[in-house]
């Protein structure tokens, strides 16, 4: 019987020692292919990830920019008498301009009676035709009436410029002209002064 138990105990231990020596290669063989393995995987270069550009908030919100293009011109101060630039009337194709001027009460006779003005080309009997034509083209304004009365509610200053009166009546810019002149004030002395020398020099 002890021979027998004896026999159990040395076929046991052989078992284990098979169990863990088979366990132990298994072992080994594994940190040899660990081995192997990790030169050839520390061995490639990993290529840096470069860091993404951080965007702008503002760059997304903000609207693409359109091509430039030709900004439309402003429209031209169309005031009579404005001292800012302003697109005078073309002097082309305007042969019609005809006026008849009557002046009355001026204080001198040679300047008193009718007068015809013709512009482009200026010419008439009117005493200076060039002067009163050129006078008139750089009065005028695209939209406006070059011969409008005094704006009614205008304050006016309570000065009185003679009797003189004039009336113009004809075409100008393809526009019929009919228009009363006098010095009864100070809007009204101005008025005829700028029309100067279609209107003659009058003192007051």
């Amino acid at each position: 019987m002890p021979y027998r138990r004896l026999s159990r105990f040395v076929t046991a231990a052989t078992t284990v020692s098979a169990v863990t020596a088979s366990t132990v290669t298994a072992a080994l063989a594994a940190l040899g292919v660990l081995a192997l393995t990790a030169p050839v995987a520390a061995s490639a270069p990993v290529s840096p990830v470069s860091p993404a550009t951080p965007v702008s908030p503002a760059s997304l919100a903000a609207p693409a920019t359109p091509a430039s293009s030709a900004s439309p011109a402003a429209p031209a101060d169309l005031s009579v008498g404005s001292s800012s630039l302003a697109a005078p009337l073309p002097r082309l194709s305007r042969s019609s301009d005809h006026l008849t001027i009557t002046v009355s009460d001026s204080g001198k006779a040679a300047t008193n009676g009718t007068y015809e003005l013709y512009c482009h080309p200026a010419r008439g009997t009117h005493t200076d035709a060039r002067g009163a034509c050129d006078k008139l083209d750089s009065l005028s304004r695209w939209g406006k009436d070059l011969f409008a009365g005094v704006p009614k509610g205008s304050k006016c200053t309570m000065q009185y410029g003679g009797p003189a009166t004039a009336h113009i009546t004809g075409t100008w810019a393809g526009r019929p002209v009919n228009a009363q002149f006098s010095r009864a004030d100070g809007c009204e002395i101005s008025r005829w002064n700028r029309f100067v020398p279609v209107l003659p020099s009058v003192a007051s």
